[in-house]
């Protein structure tokens, strides 16, 4: 078991004043987001590979929804028990901006990146749109009439479709107006709508659309990735499809602002032990998903430089007041 400062009774492990070390028998895991998602996917993958492991005797996941994840980061941010993980990444790398959050990640403490995945341009199987190019000029043409969905209000998913206008010729100025995107607080309520034929298109991350693709109730248009993936083989990247498109969705975790110098170290040691067992290795190869793992200084300049970059990219595309 990972060792942490003493605690109280109540799971506070700040330490006391003789700091002796104690086991961790469970950490606390926070999905800011409805289930379904993949925030939620990625706090339940990890509680299962956790105690799986016998890493941690238990990793109970709670789900705190809202505003592109800020609702959690605020919970987090007031947390006691710094044995306590939140996932996080690029959506609210861009909700802190586009809610204002008061709230913002650095005020947390990071401990690492973990994964980072492609996102897929979907369509109902029944969508008259069968190219990437079939659903931009519809949406250049006919604006709000044509609705898109997916994760959180300046997010990821809604990043790219913005990108997508902008590369279109789209001024970002217009972007606002002419996109009709519809946020959700996770990836289930986006499939339902979709399947629903309530909207027109969607934009999540693969693992969230793949099931649905697979069983034809899904038309994947494109990848935003670089190269095609593994998942979806068969599905051209947007640079294919002859957009200077690409964006990839990463996420980690980050522990409670108070957390001290020993607890940063125990939940790094753990998450580390967890990125290096075979459990974890296996959730990668069935989600899809890309190792990116990051930690200490590492984690701690990419975040900066996502922060900075995802905010400018949110001015360029008119998602936020410059």
């Amino acid at each position: 078991m990972l060792g942490l400062a003493a605690c109280t009774p109540t799971g506070d492990t700040g330490g006391d004043a003789d700091g002796e070390a104690v086991s961790l028998d469970s950490v606390s895991l926070i999905a800011p987001a409805d289930p379904g998602g993949g925030w939620d996917q990625t706090a339940r993958a990890m509680s299962e590979v956790l105690t799986s492991e016998d890493l941690v005797g238990s990793a109970p996941v709670e789900n705190i929804p809202g505003a592109g994840g800020t609702v959690g980061l605020a919970s987090l941010a007031n947390e006691r028990d710094p044995a306590t993980l939140m996932v996080m990444g690029l959506v609210m790398v861009g909700a802190v901006e586009t809610n204002a959050s008061d709230v913002r990640i650095e005020d947390v403490t990071p401990i690492a990146k973990l994964t980072e995945e492609a996102l897929v341009l979907v369509v109902p199987a029944s969508s008259p749109y069968k190219t990437t190019e079939d659903l931009v000029d519809a949406i250049v043409e006919d604006g709000a009439a044509i609705s898109v969905t997916g994760g959180s209000a300046g997010g990821a998913d809604h990043i790219l479709a913005g990108m997508l206008l902008t590369e279109a010729g789209v001024d970002p100025a217009d972007i606002p107006s002419t996109l009709n995107y519809i946020p959700n607080a996770g990836g289930g309520e986006a499939v339902t709508m979709l399947l629903g034929n309530t909207v027109q298109a969607g934009i999540s991350g693969v693992g969230e659309f793949v099931e649905q693709i697979e069983a034809g109730e899904l038309r994947a248009l494109a990848v935003s990735s670089p190269e095609p993936v593994e998942l979806l083989p068969d599905t051209p990247t947007l640079i294919e499809e002859g957009y200077d498109v690409e964006l990839t969705n990463w996420r980690g975790v980050v522990a409670p602002t108070e957390a001290s110098d020993a607890d940063i170290e125990a939940l790094t040691t753990l998450v580390t032990e967890m990125h290096d067992s075979e459990g974890w290795a296996a959730t990668l190869e069935e989600r899809g998903w890309a190792d990116a793992f990051l930690v200490g200084d590492e984690f701690q300049t990419f975040l900066d430089g996502n922060i900075a970059e995802v905010t400018e990219t949110l001015k360029t595309i008119g998602l936020v007041e410059s």
